[in-house]
């Protein structure tokens, strides 16, 4: 086997999806509206850190 044949995908990729609508580009990233406070509240948190 030749190096150049290691560096070839097995697979060729797949081609994504195209978008039709918003529901198409949401995802179940938190399980809760709390998770997903905390996470809003964690990153305004951040981004003012430095700013003080």
């Amino acid at each position: 086997m030749s190096s150049a044949d290691s560096e070839q995908p097995i697979h060729p990729p797949t081609r994504p999806r195209p978008i039709a609508s918003l529901d198409d580009l949401t995802a179940d990233t938190f399980g809760t509206d709390e998770e997903v406070e905390e996470f809003v509240a964690f990153t305004y948190s951040e981004r003012r850190r430095d700013v003080a």
